[in-house]
């Protein structure tokens, strides 16, 4: 529900899963709940529009919102996956949702944002990585290279 209606950050929650569950069971909770709640957050966006969205989010969230959709997310899988595994990635799941991006695009973005993501946090929790936040940092930092790069090279094959 914290992915539905944004209130308390799911790491919160991964780390818990971690140490409650353990690592592989963690990751599978925590993944089946990341992939479920976004893709509603995508799916609700999309079917009921700017209102609904406005209504989940609150009236001042919806400038981050409004950004995502606007500048970023459409054409870019990467760029979308990188922002997925923040702890934004409930507005960007409601903002993927208002732009013309595809499902199988988000869907795809959202897999590879979670399968990056998900795995160093619970590891805090299960007590594996004693190093998994910069492990979660230098993944968002290569999803954002890959992000940079498949921007210059649309626009390369353009002109």
């Amino acid at each position: 529900m914290s992915i539905i209606i944004p209130a308390i950050p799911i790491t919160v929650y991964s780390i818990l899963a971690g140490a409650l569950f353990g690592f592989g069971a963690g990751i599978l909770y925590i993944a089946i709940a990341d992939f479920t709640s976004c893709t509603l957050n995508f799916y609700l966006a999309r079917k009921f529009g700017r209102g609904l969205v406005q209504r989940m989010v609150g009236r001042q969230w919806m400038y981050k919102v409004d950004a995502l959709s606007a500048n970023y997310l459409e054409n870019n899988i990467f760029l979308t996956a990188g922002f997925l595994m923040t702890g934004l990635f409930d507005f960007v799941a409601y903002a993927a949702g208002l732009t013309q991006m595809k499902w199988q695009n988000f869907l795809l973005a959202l897999a590879l944002g979670i399968a990056v993501s998900t795995p160093p946090v619970v590891a805090l929790g299960a007590g594996i990585l004693e190093q998994g936040r910069w492990l979660l940092g230098f993944a968002l930092l290569g999803m954002f290279a890959l992000a940079m790069l498949t921007g210059w090279l649309s626009k390369r094959r353009r002109s």
